[in-house]
């Protein structure tokens, strides 16, 4: 990958983090047009895969971005990208904290908050419609995933047990 290439790269990844209202997952169907119909750099099985790779690690939602870089552009990529996600919603975040402390009741606050929640859920389910395609290559698949929203849904087991459970599927060949 060529450094205007990269540029390009952390560029683009900056001005989504702009937009990642509800954290980096929101903004992840469009990191994959970009990375992955846009420009090819990696396939949708391979976004996916990077994806859950990052979710199982411990950590914030985010370490996906860096794992996306490494993949297109090596260690250079990682930093980039990284860099490109975190500091400008670090930032946006502080100084929106800092008004919100000064300004709790403010009616515009109150009201960007009520127009920004459903907005972010339906970000990050949009982000679970293109990933689950991706990764079930069959009825089995589909099946686990939605046992998964169940169980998460209507119970209270906790997320390691998913986890747990999905990690068995795949050992005993499930899936």
């Amino acid at each position: 990958m060529s450094l205007s290439e990269l540029a390009a790269l952390c560029l683009y990844f900056m001005m989504l983090s702009f937009l990642a209202v509800g954290g980096a997952p929101s903004v992840l169907p469009e990191m994959h047009r970009y990375v992955v119909e846009l420009h090819a750099y990696m396939t949708s099985a391979q976004f996916a895969q990077l994806y859950s790779l990052a979710q199982i690690a411990p950590g914030p939602n985010v370490m996906y971005v860096p794992l996306i870089g490494w993949h297109i552009a090596g260690w250079a990529g990682a930093v980039a990208t990284l860099f490109a996600v975190v500091v400008p919603s670090f930032s946006l975040t502080l100084v929106i904290a800092q008004l919100y402390a000064r300004h709790p009741k403010a009616a515009f606050g109150v009201a960007v908050r009520r127009g920004l929640t459903p907005i972010t859920i339906g970000l990050i389910f949009s982000s679970a419609w293109i990933l689950v395609p991706a990764v079930n290559h069959d009825w089995r698949g589909y099946v686990l995933t939605a046992l998964t929203v169940l169980l998460v849904s209507r119970t209270r087991l906790g997320p390691i047990w998913v986890l747990v459970g999905g990690a068995a599927a795949g050992i005993v060949g499930f899936v």
